[in-house]
């Protein structure tokens, strides 16, 4: 993970001290606070974005972010109670004019929807790896990357999770480990196979240390990949394939059904390659195009 420069960390470590000898905030809380505010910062690091200057869309963007790599609401609500805290002793030290917090909202309890791309969109962005010049270290496996999230529809937290124990690559699965440790058989298609195998045999050895285990998608020190960086490396695709839409690696999953569901799957198969427990989850999930809709309603109904 990119770690964070002066002032963006002197910042944090003022604050942190702060709650601990002012507020007496406990060590655990405190270290929630780290992670949650180093996330925040980071982010406003990569945009060159001084946090005494952040301005509400930058903390709003930054929230959607949130929601779209599949934190819960709890976990959202408690990102922006620390955003709060921060901005507030910003303007408290006089470290910052004004509050860009003051305004942002807690999330709601309904469930958020990635936007879902075409399927021509799908594949440019899929070859947009191979459209980089120079190529880079790591186009193997941002190549594979993609390629597994849209053969597979896993979520975010599921790709960086996956190890290669679970790979049945020649026979066409994959094992995915799901919420609540629940597994799951997932078809995985011949072109997303051969880009993992590729990047097993050319990159991974090379990327591989003591911390690897036996993890599959790896970073440039060995270690699991984080779900920051593959949102980051989503996006950064995202714009080198022309696609204007905000889209995240849940995008991929949202595509992934949608696509199926449009050229005829059955819903309970979409349910269970998605992992879903309830056929109604899948149901709200999906969206399907009105045309395909009118598409099918005319094509099958006797009087249509």
């Amino acid at each position: 993970m990119t770690e964070l420069r002066s002032p963006y960390r002197t910042l944090l470590e003022t604050f942190l001290n702060y709650l601990t000898l002012e507020r007496n905030f406990s060590a655990n809380t405190r270290e929630s606070y780290l992670n949650d505010l180093s996330r925040y910062l980071l982010r406003l690091q990569e945009s060159h974005v001084d946090p005494a200057a952040a301005a509400p869309d930058e903390i709003r963007q930054f929230v959607g972010e949130l929601h779209e790599i599949g934190l819960e609401a709890s976990s959202v609500a408690r990102n922006i109670s620390a955003i709060r805290s921060f901005h507030k002793f910003l303007v408290t030290e006089r470290l910052a004019a004004q509050n860009p917090s003051e305004n942002i909202h807690q999330p709601k309890l309904a469930r958020y929807l990635p936007s879902v791309l075409c399927v021509e969109d799908m594949m440019r962005l899929l070859e947009a790896p191979l459209r980089r010049h120079p190529p880079g270290k790591f186009l193997v496996r941002d190549k594979a990357m993609l390629e597994f999230l849209y053969a597979t529809g896993v979520r975010v937290s599921e790709l960086t999770g996956i190890s290669m124990q679970n790979l049945y690559l020649d026979d066409g699965f994959v094992r995915v480990l799901g919420k609540g440790t629940k597994e799951r058989l997932v078809p995985i298609g011949q072109s997303a196979a051969s880009w993992v195998k590729r990047y097993q045999e050319e990159l991974r050895p090379q990327l591989s240390g003591p911390e690897s285990l036996d993890v599959l998608f790896l970073n440039s020190r060995g270690g699991r990949l984080s779900r920051m960086a593959a949102w980051s490396m989503v996006r950064e695709y995202a714009v080198l394939a022309g696609i204007e839409k905000a889209i995240s690696p849940h995008t991929f999953r949202h595509s992934f059904a949608t696509h199926l569901l449009e050229g005829g799957a059955d819903l309970r198969a979409v349910q269970e390659m998605l992992g879903h427990s309830s056929i109604i989850a899948t149901q709200i999930y999906t969206h399907i195009d009105r045309s395909f809709i009118k598409e099918v309603h005319r094509t099958f109904h006797p009087r249509g």
